[in-house]
């Protein structure tokens, strides 16, 4: 009975304040069904609004639907009067100083409540200030790291290009190596090739010069000196043949 009633106010609780936010969360935890995984709603920062110091608001509001203004009012007065009927509470001293004391407790919260207040809320934003800094501090020193991530992951990025290069680089000494080495051999075996046309040149003149000197020895040592003589005055008379025309020439 007591669930079928809970469970009927729900909907009236569930906008009525944190007394509201305890009653749902409380007729949850009877359910059975898969709704009681639901997330349960956060709780207020501030307390309720309160009638008389101490009686929440949502009392009144849970009774209005049905009994109206008065209602609670009359719920209150006929149980007290009904507690002292039926003798179920009995007026003596205690009464009076408990009377005297909430007095005194409900004079004191009005009259220091709001500096109380006050210097709690004070000591709370600072607090929440500090865990504030903390966060943005955090915040600021994880979204640093994420930068930091992302610019390693372009130097990567980047690292891939660099090693395309280094290859290219390495390639391209290869192939200069490589023609080096070709243009070297090539200088080589055309020395080598012109060493031994110097070479065939050389023994080609040596072999000319042996022959020609041989012939020469030859032809001079076949001449007798009776034909050295006739040759020498055969030369002399040309010469003087030749003087003589041209003498000649020069006179016409």
């Amino acid at each position: 009975m007591l669930s079928r009633v809970v469970f009927a106010s729900a909907p009236v609780l569930k906008n009525s304040g944190p007394f509201g936010a305890c009653v749902v969360q409380a007729s949850r935890s009877l359910q059975t069904s898969h709704q009681k995984q639901a997330p349960v709603p956060p709780l207020p920062e501030k307390g309720g609004q309160t009638r008389h110091g101490i009686i929440p608001e949502e009392l009144f509001t849970i009774l209005y639907p049905k009994t109206g203004v008065t209602g609670p009012y009359m719920l209150g007065t006929g149980l007290l009067t009904y507690m002292l009927s039926k003798e179920i509470y009995i007026i003596n001293h205690e009464t009076f100083a408990a009377a005297c004391m909430g007095i005194v407790i409900v004079y004191g919260i009005k009259k220091f409540g709001p500096d109380v207040a006050a210097f709690a809320d004070k000591l709370n934003e600072e607090k929440v200030a500090k865990a504030q800094e903390v966060k943005n501090a955090a915040v600021a020193s994880l979204t640093q790291a994420i930068e930091d991530e992302k610019k390693e992951q372009w130097r990567v990025e980047g690292r891939q290009m660099l090693f395309d290069a280094k290859r290219n680089n390495v390639a391209m000494m290869l192939e200069t190596n490589y023609r080096e080495r070709v243009h070297m051999v090539t200088n080589e075996v055309k020395k080598r090739m012109d060493y031994q046309i110097e070479l065939q040149k050389l023994h080609r003149r040596m072999e000319q010069e042996h022959m020609v000197n041989w012939v020469e020895k030859n032809v001079v040592s076949s001449i007798t000196p009776q034909q050295e003589k006739e040759s020498i005055a055969k030369c002399i008379s040309d010469l003087k043949l030749l003087a003589k025309s041209s003498q000649a020439r020069a006179a016409v």
